[in-house]
């Protein structure tokens, strides 16, 4: 005799129903013994389950999972009461998967995965029903790659096969060093990067451990290193990759006019200059401050809409305009900071579609903000240059070899 466990999936729109089968069958002729394989669910052997995986939907609770799957309201508060200490799973719940396991039609099990990593076992196959806390296995993996600028950063990497998530990471290091917007075909990257892992399964971008960025020829490094308690990126030559300001005041959009002393105008239709750069986005779009400052109005203001404009160090000012709304806190002598929200991408004044005319004066003057040179941060100190240098050489002959 042998045991045959078969496991039929059937989807049910977001539903997998895994059925347990148990056959017997006689050999003739020689006798072999097949040995059943143990198969697993959140450290539970499921062999002997009809096994269901779904998603919460809206307006579902835990006590409604309970009682859809047949347990009564005495168990089920006991359930509750017991995982109270774990996670407040009475609230409302996220809409995340939840499995159920059965047994003669009977629920023995369900787990309710409250975050990416965890979950929430109720066990019933015993008199006394208890609740505990499960988590998934997590393990992390050191990558390298690289990969070259054909149309933009996304392509290149979808081209490699490589994570979306990694080009907004890479956009982060290099905030204030690179403009992601005017990549050039030619510009390529190296990389080594930590990449999550759940169960085996690709789970996320951890963080970019070191890169280099050549962009127009130049190598931009981004090299970590501690001094005081701080970690940061340096470049080869121990300044800080960190700036006083980021290169753009949007993550995801793309520019639509650049500056210049002469543009006909969408709207008014005559020649002028545009002392701006209209990055185009969707109404909504969080517009971020590129430095520290304070800020010194805020208002419709004609033709530029709903206006944003903070004084800076060294003599700068920027200004935000055509926004849909601003942030919350954002008003006349509020000090902000270097990546803070101060409002949302609109179409608001003259303007023929959304998008977000940001412009840069230093002492009153403007400038062209793709052309601006941000003054740097703290560069590594003296004392620490040999240190340094040895983690920089080691770290750029890995890359040079990627």
């Amino acid at each position: 005799m042998r045991k045959i466990f078969r496991f039929f999936c059937v989807l049910f729109s977001s539903c997998i129903v895994i059925s347990c089968s148990e056959n017997t069958t006689k050999d003739t002729g020689e006798i072999t013994e097949e040995i059943e394989k143990d198969i697993f669910m959140y450290n539970i052997r499921i062999n002997d389950f009809d096994v269901v995986v779904d998603t919460v939907k809206r307006g579902e609770n835990v006590t409604t999972l309970f009682l859809n799957a047949g347990v009564d309201v005495k168990t089920c508060n006991a359930l509750l009461k017991q995982s109270d200490t774990i996670y407040d799973i009475k609230k409302k719940l996220k809409l995340r998967p939840y499995t159920k396991m059965f047994s003669d039609s009977r629920l023995q099990y369900l787990i309710y995965e409250y975050s990416d990593e965890n979950y929430l076992v109720y066990d019933l196959t015993d008199s006394i029903p208890r609740a505990y806390k499960g988590q998934k296995e997590v393990s992390y993996r050191e990558c390298k790659a690289k990969g070259e600028i054909k149309t933009s950063l996304w392509n290149a990497l979808i081209d490699n096969g490589l994570s979306p998530n990694l080009a907004m990471t890479l956009s982060d290091v290099y905030a204030w060093s690179i403009d992601f917007f005017g990549l050039q075909k030619g510009d390529y990257f190296k990389v080594v990067y930590v990449e999550k892992y759940i169960d085996s399964l690709p789970a996320g971008l951890e963080e970019v451990k070191y890169a280099v960025f050549n962009h127009m020829g130049q190598d931009c490094y981004a090299i970590p290193f501690e001094q005081d308690g701080v970690r940061q990126y340096f470049d080869i030559d121990g300044k800080s990759t960190r700036k006083v300001f980021l290169k753009a005041p949007l993550k995801y959009s793309r520019i639509s006019s650049y500056f210049t002393n002469s543009r006909k105008h969408p709207v008014l239709k005559i020649v002028r200059p545009h002392h701006g750069v209209d990055y185009a986005a969707p109404v909504g779009t969080p517009v971020h401050t590129i430095g520290d400052g304070v800020v010194i109005k805020k208002g419709y203001s004609g033709g530029a809409g709903n206006m944003v404009t903070i004084k800076h160090v060294h003599s700068y000012t920027t200004s935000y305009m055509h926004r849909s709304k601003y942030a919350k806190g954002i008003n006349v002598g509020s000090r902000v900071h270097q990546g803070q929200v101060i409002g949302y991408v609109g179409s608001t004044g003259l303007s023929t579609g959304p998008h977000l005319d940001f412009r840069v004066y230093k002492n009153g003057t403007p400038i062209n903000p793709l052309k601006m040179v941000s003054p740097p941060t703290s560069p590594v100190k003296e004392k620490d240059m040999p240190m340094f240098r040895a983690v920089a050489d080691s770290l750029s002959k890995i890359l040079s070899e990627i």
